[in-house]
């Protein structure tokens, strides 16, 4: 099932972040990835429209929006390779139409999964805080 973020899924959404990210991350350091959870609950989550897939009442992924782009996708790893994350791009293309995304180049897992829902790479540009390449994609239309 997939609903709407609230705020008593803070929690679980930053432990589904912390997980996924390291899985999918693991050229960013411990100091990026606790910055990035501060930021993701301060600044993101209120900004973001953010939907979250549970199992069993319990939430085991997330996509969070920002107008028509991605501004988040991460599934518990237990989880990735049965459509959820399929799911929550497809519901989140109901609401806002094709969608844009940025992705780190060195994020094979995340790289592969765009493409194979029909992501193409529209551009490149250095990610400041990291310094690592940042690849944008976007659906074709």
């Amino acid at each position: 099932m997939i609903r709407p973020y609230v705020s008593e899924d803070t929690d679980a959404i930053l432990h589904i972040w912390r997980i996924a990210s390291e899985f999918a991350h693991p050229f960013l350091d411990d100091d990026f990835h606790d910055m990035a959870a501060n930021a993701i609950r301060d600044v993101y989550l209120p900004k973001a429209d953010t939907f979250v897939v549970v199992i069993d009442d319990v939430p085991v992924g997330f996509i969070a929006l920002l107008e028509n782009q991605i501004g988040g996708l991460f599934l518990d790893p237990a989880f990735h390779g049965q459509g959820l994350g399929r799911s929550l791009v497809d519901h989140a293309v109901k609401l806002k139409g094709p969608l844009t995304v940025e992705v780190f180049k060195n994020n094979k897992v995340g790289r592969r999964f765009y493409a194979a829902y029909g992501f193409h790479q529209t551009g490149e540009c250095l990610h400041d805080m990291t310094e690592q390449l940042t690849l944008k994609l976007a659906m074709v239309r």
